[in-house]
């Protein structure tokens, strides 16, 4: 079977470091899909106003390797603690397809264009097929999640100097926020002086984590950190 894009995302994302680790965690950050011509058709997005939600299936196009790996290190372990690969949602997978649900925000169907919030992938993502979410069939609250379970309730308390929040306008800050509480550090390092940078669309900002909670040090625009 072969199979193509349909279609890429782009969002704040320019880099790994900083995309939440699932789709629906940071609710502010946004996205935008965009046909490529052989699907450009408007008639491909009737009826796709009256669903809220959509999964998509994307391209890990960062992660491609020859050879796998059988068990993985969840960042929600600590990074060391290994678990199957088909046990998480890591991106080091034998076909490196990655699943995520995300809210419409507006259609254009003139231009096959969708918005979509709740992002979690880096910008220009090749997404290969899109569906509806149906809340009958795909919401099973009472299932068990693993390891999630336990991690889940994992977030930053997140600190904002008065001079740095001028900085930033109201959709900035809740993005910006919402990514640092999902504590996007490399799992097993643990460096309180240490200085992390993360980019969103044209932010560039720069935090420390002490205890429980991110500070945050700069912000700049434009340019890379």
């Amino acid at each position: 079977m072969e199979i193509e894009a349909i279609a890429h995302i782009h969002t704040g994302f320019p880099e790994k470091f900083g995309i939440p680790r699932q789709s629906g965690l940071v609710e502010e950050a946004e996205g935008r899909i965009v046909f490529v011509p052989k699907y450009r058709q408007p008639d491909a997005l009737r009826g796709i106003r009256e669903y809220d939600y959509l999964w998509l299936i994307w391209d890990f196009s960062e992660n491609h390797r020859t050879e796998w790996c059988a068990t993985v290190a969840p960042p929600r372990l600590g990074g060391r603690e290994r678990v199957g690969v088909f046990a998480s949602r890591s991106p080091f997978r034998p076909n490196p397809l990655g699943l995520s649900c995300v809210k419409i925000r507006e259609v254009d169907e003139e231009a096959c264009e969708i918005t979509v919030s709740g992002v979690d992938m880096l910008d220009g993502t090749p997404i290969y097929d899109i569906k509806p979410y149906l809340p009958y069939a795909d919401a099973h609250p009472e299932a068990r999640g693993g390891f999630s379970d336990v991690t889940k309730e994992h977030a930053l308390s997140i600190r904002i100097p008065a001079e740095l929040e001028e900085k930033l306008t109201p959709e900035e800050r809740a993005a910006v926020t919402g990514i640092l509480k999902q504590d996007p550090r490399t799992a097993f390092i643990h460096d309180e002086e240490r200085v992390w940078g993360v980019s969103y669309g044209a932010l560039n900002v720069r935090f420390r984590v002490r205890g429980g909670e991110a500070e945050i040090c700069e912000i700049t625009r434009g340019g890379n950190l």
